[in-house]
């Protein structure tokens, strides 16, 4: 269960309390945007930090507890930013790009501005001199990264249900555009679709083969 136990070290040792959790969702998917969240949570608010203790990785939730815990972030955060960046941008530019693009313009979204940051698994922000710490599965460790996680996952998944009325044939609204079995076998049946990720598998060797 993720707890606050690494932010209230770097009160002390960093001695601020503007500490953004950071991660992505939609890395390994094969249509849709790559999305990341920054979130500053109240460190010096014992109330508001009682409201959101139960916060965990996105993951482990089901999509109504998502969504509830997304609400409530929303309202009692400090500050909290979000940033999609297109398949296409991911086709110019490869995912781990992507996934720094996204994580780096939620940033900027963030007022006041982080002093520290959390960022989940082994992703580096080189181009921000902002010091930071990544850690391998922080979405269950830091709760901070916890909030984060969960703003970046219900906005995809918010993005991929609008998307699935656009292209009802591979009813995104269901799988998010991962590679599910009936994903897969509708890309092969379909062809991909303009939010597909055409640099992907197995989308890049069925394109490949048409153009061939």
């Amino acid at each position: 269960m993720a707890d606050l136990s690494l932010e209230t070290g770097l009160i002390k040792t960093e001695k601020t309390d503007l500490i953004a959790g950071l991660d992505e969702a939609g890395r390994g998917a094969l249509a849709g945007p790559v999305t990341a969240a920054a979130v500053i949570l109240p460190l010096q608010d014992r109330k508001k930090l009682k409201i959101l203790e139960q916060v965990n990785d996105s993951k482990q939730l089901s999509a109504e507890k998502r969504d509830a815990f997304y609400d409530l972030i929303i309202e009692h955060a400090l500050c909290w930013g979000v940033y999609a960046t297109p398949a296409k941008v991911i086709d110019e530019i490869g995912i781990l790009p992507a996934t720094r693009l996204a994580m780096r313009e939620s940033l900027t979204q963030l007022q006041p501005a982080a002093d520290y940051l959390l960022i989940d698994g082994r992703v580096r922000l080189a181009k921000i001199p902002t010091p930071q710490q990544s850690i391998v599965r922080g979405d269950g460790i830091s709760l901070s990264i916890a909030a984060a996680s969960i703003i970046a996952k219900v906005t995809r998944d918010r993005m991929m249900v609008e998307y699935a009325k656009s292209y009802p044939v591979y009813k995104f609204e269901g799988h998010k555009g991962y590679g599910t079995q009936f994903h897969r076998d509708t890309i092969a049946e379909q062809g991909p679709c303009d939010i597909h990720r055409f640099t992907f598998e197995p989308i890049k060797s069925q394109v490949g083969g048409l153009l061939a």
